[in-house]
């Protein structure tokens, strides 16, 4: 049975992100009538997507906190009925989200996660106990966000659209509590207009550079928006120019900041045992809690780091009133699955995805596979979006990789031109290098190189690896197939 703590009051003084300076005009309106399943996705992938769009400055009427509230009044703000933890970050906020939805859930309580972007399915963003929506509930939600912004005069964004249908799905499922993973930076990401019982922001990497700022402090200035007035705000030990980043941050809100590995008692290291192979355990103390050498569930050293965040998010929520035992905290943690991170999606031939996106990730993703997956040579099926900082993901790569096929994801504007990335490459590197139009024929050409010893990584975007997972799953049997002609 699960534990229902009583609601809060809701919660009308959530920080205010300032709104963006309108520099493009309104969307027009699209009218789709929403009759069914296809009909809702139509209806989505009609609204402006920024994940897809190749220029977006953060002064763009694209980041517009009014518009989220407006349509949120106009569903009746289901967001201020729900206890909830927000995570920002640039890398490893998903894992981190995805952890502490695990132990939470191991806790006996109903767990709604939202988290971004997904990799086959759109459902996948909405999930509640590790399921993600169903199709019936999907359309009615759409329709619901449709009237909403129809009422409100609102023509909501993709992202929007989700978030609001995100609320009002927990809401009605009156889950315990929602993690909630802000799409992109924080302080105007759409998720920002609630007031969470606990914030946190994982590590700070150079990503989005033309939206969130040219420098790790004024990426870290964006991301510590999300902090709140009275709510704990829990990072990792950094540098000093970053603690003081988030220091001052939280004292011009009114936050309480808790540096983990200097406020919270941490410590990790790497080791190997028969039952486990290699992984990273950690130790973490506070007044009520004492975990020690507890095994992190995801692969990779990094992921410590998420681990601890994990840990002490749900060591404040403990504090909000919720029953979380040691026992059941470790036993949810070891639960614990994250797809398409470090994920193998077939055995034969062997092909692992990841969706590493910018070069912090990728240098993890290489240091990960080199520790816990052996191989003989390593091809690596490649894409990436064009406002990244290409040259140092691909020398990231080159750490790893003994060959690379390059490749861009379908109906993605922002994909980088696999010919300009073979040309990047062949200038920094003497490795063999191919390019295929598709991720499915990338496969084709990885399975017809690869030896039984030798492992194929599907990275550098999302959307490249979601369609290499869902060309597996269609098609089980390709490398037995012909070869395909490449371009």
């Amino acid at each position: 049975m699960t534990r229902k703590p009583s609601n809060r009051a809701p919660a009308k003084g959530a920080s205010a992100a300032p709104s963006a300076k309108s520099t493009a005009p309104e969307p027009k309106p699209v009218k789709i009538e929403i009759n069914g399943y296809q009909a809702a996705l139509k209806w989505l992938a009609d609204r402006p997507d920024i994940e897809r769009m190749r220029v977006v400055k953060l002064d763009d009427n694209a980041f517009k906190l009014e518009r989220m509230r407006a349509l949120l009044d106009a569903m009746g703000n289901p967001h201020e009925s729900l206890k909830m933890v927000h995570v920002a970050g640039t890398v490893g906020k998903g894992s981190t989200a995805t952890m502490i939805a695990s132990m939470l859930s191991e806790c006996g309580y109903t767990v709604g996660l939202y988290t971004s972007p997904h990799f086959v399915d759109v459902r996948e963003r909405i999930a509640i106990d590790g399921k993600m929506v169903t199709k019936p509930a999907f359309v009615e939600l759409a329709k619901r966000v449709q009237a909403a912004a129809t009422k409100a005069k609102v023509e909501p964004t993709y992202f929007e659209v989700l978030t609001a249908m995100a609320f009002r799905q927990f809401a009605d499922e009156a889950v315990d509590i929602a993690v909630i993973e802000v799409g992109l930076g924080g302080r105007l990401d759409s998720t920002n207009v609630i007031t969470p019982i606990v914030s946190v922001v994982t590590a700070i990497e150079f990503d989005h550079t033309r939206i969130l700022g040219d420098t790790l402090p004024k990426i870290a200035k964006e991301k510590a928006g999300i902090f709140k007035r009275g709510v704990p705000a829990i990072v990792f030990d950094s540098t000093a120019e970053l603690n003081r980043v988030f220091t001052e941050a939280a004292e011009r809100c009114g936050a309480e900041l808790r540096i983990v590995n200097k406020d919270i008692e941490f410590s990790s290291r790497f080791c190997t045992s028969p039952d486990l192979g290699p992984h990273t355990r950690v130790c973490f103390y506070t007044k009520s809690t004492r975990i020690e050498h507890l095994p992190v569930p995801l692969p990779g050293e990094h992921q410590a780091i998420n681990c601890g965040l994990a840990l002490a998010a749900v060591e404040c929520v403990k504090a909000a009133g919720f029953e979380c035992p040691d026992a059941l905290i470790t036993g949810g943690l070891a639960k614990t699955r994250l797809h398409g991170r470090m994920e193998l999606v077939s055995d034969r031939p062997r092909i692992l995805v990841d969706g590493a996106h910018n070069p912090a990730s990728l240098n993890a993703l290489m240091r990960c596979v080199g520790a816990h997956v052996p191989y003989d040579s390593m091809i690596c099926v490649f894409g990436c979006c064009q406002d990244k900082d290409i040259p140092e993901m691909l020398d990231k790569l080159n750490l790893g990789a003994d060959k690379l096929i390059f490749t861009r994801a379908s109906g993605n504007p922002r994909a980088a031109d696999p010919h300009d990335l073979q040309r990047m490459f062949q200038e920094r590197s003497g490795k063999m290098s191919q390019v295929a139009r598709t991720a499915g024929e990338a496969l084709h050409l990885a399975t017809r190189a690869a030896t039984r010893d030798d492992l194929i990584c599907v990275t550098g975007s999302f959307y490249v690896v979601g369609d290499a997972m869902k060309f597996v799953a269609e098609n089980r049997d390709f490398h037995l197939r012909p070869k395909p002609q490449t371009v």
